[in-house]
């Protein structure tokens, strides 16, 4: 017998870290740390903000102390912007993939990670120059996050260049982190670079409007999941273009991470333009750190595009058959993610759920 539902038919247990009794030192890491990212855009914006007014408060005729107070806040941020302490390779000598502080996550959240029976004969896609999509991004990307740092993650889908906002660069220790991974911004042109490099990259095309979708949001049902996929085609002309498959990943459980409150639309459509999350988000009593709620990533089978499958050239970027290309793989990738949901939700204690692809 076995405490696990059971899995569809045909699907693998590719690793499995169940929910566990946490130590001191487990809750103490996930609060931290939690307090530290997750509510970096609550005490990040505080600390520019009084470092701002502190500056400000200086009498204007005191313009030498004015002066050196201002270039250390200026020299600060530089550093932390640009200092050598972000180079991908201090993140390897630092050995951070394997820092206790990841097994505490996975002992918080219990992780799991399912290959579904579609995605049999590809293991070797770990290897293999790939664009992983995670869906759904979640209020906060736990998602992508825990698919891309622990080792015990990188063991299944193997090591790849998170795709990120831009504005991650406003927050210091995320920015820090981000770097290590080697995170590649969501530009059209910074994914290019790396996708021409040859990095396997992950991404969550939801991006930022996917925080705002789904229950509290107004005509929306706390029992069906939302994702935004119909308009995102970006990340599948990637995949034509540069002829790499794309990796449907479905993380059952990152939409429960956290609450959001519900803002007036302006809000959204604010965040939308700047490409900056204006949400007011909440965790166990109101702090900044997510719920325990267990992360079940399903992968499906790796997408190829057309010509790579048949053997032909390439088609030229922008042409007519570049873009019948991306429109049969995208709608591939759509209907094997649903499929996905809909296999395995019922494993995962969601058999009354709806998916919506918006």
């Amino acid at each position: 017998g076995t405490v696990y539902p059971q899995l569809p038919t045909g699907s693998t247990v590719l690793t499995r870290i169940p929910s566990s009794e946490l130590t001191m030192v487990d809750r103490s890491l996930v609060m931290i740390s939690s307090l530290i990212f997750v509510g970096s855009p609550i005490w990040v914006p505080s600390v520019y903000a009084w470092a701002w007014r502190k500056w400000s408060k200086i009498p204007k005729q005191d313009k030498k102390r004015r002066a050196i107070y201002f270039s250390l806040l200026v020299s600060t941020l530089a550093v932390g912007t640009f200092g050598p302490h972000r180079y991908r390779k201090v993140g390897k000598w630092l050995n951070v993939r394997n820092w206790q502080l990841w097994k505490s996550w996975l002992r918080f959240i219990a992780f799991e990670v399912i290959q579904d029976k579609k995605a049999k004969n590809h293991e070797n896609i770990k290897d293999e120059q790939a664009i992983l999509a995670v869906i759904p991004h979640g209020i906060f990307p736990f998602s992508l996050a825990f698919a891309a740092l622990p080792s015990e993650a990188t063991r299944i889908f193997g090591q790849f260049r998170p795709v990120v906002a831009t504005a991650t660069n406003l927050f210091p220790f995320v920015r820090t982190f981000l770097a290590w991974l080697g995170a590649v911004d969501a530009s059209r042109s910074a994914v290019d670079r790396a996708l021409a490099d040859g990095s396997r990259i992950g991404i969550a095309p939801g991006g930022i409007a996917e925080m705002f979708e789904g229950y509290p949001k107004p005509l929306t049902h706390p029992d069906d999941e939302y994702s935004i996929l119909r308009p995102r085609k970006g990340f599948v002309r990637m995949a034509v273009k540069h002829g790499v498959p794309l990796v449907p990943v479905y993380c059952f459980g990152a939409t429960k991470m956290l609450k959001r409150l519900q803002l007036p639309a302006l809000f959204e459509n604010i965040s939308k333009l700047l490409r900056v999350s204006l949400c007011l988000f909440f965790g166990p009593l109101g702090l900044p750190m997510p719920f325990r709620q267990k992360l079940m990533y399903v992968m499906g089978r790796p997408l190829y595009p057309t010509h790579i499958e048949n053997g032909t050239e390439a088609p030229l970027e922008g042409s007519p058959d570049f873009d019948r290309q991306v429109d049969a793989l995208h709608t591939r990738f759509c209907d094997e993610l649903m499929d996905l949901f809909e296999r395995h939700k019922e494993s995962y204690g969601w058999g009354h759920k709806t998916m919506h692809l918006i």
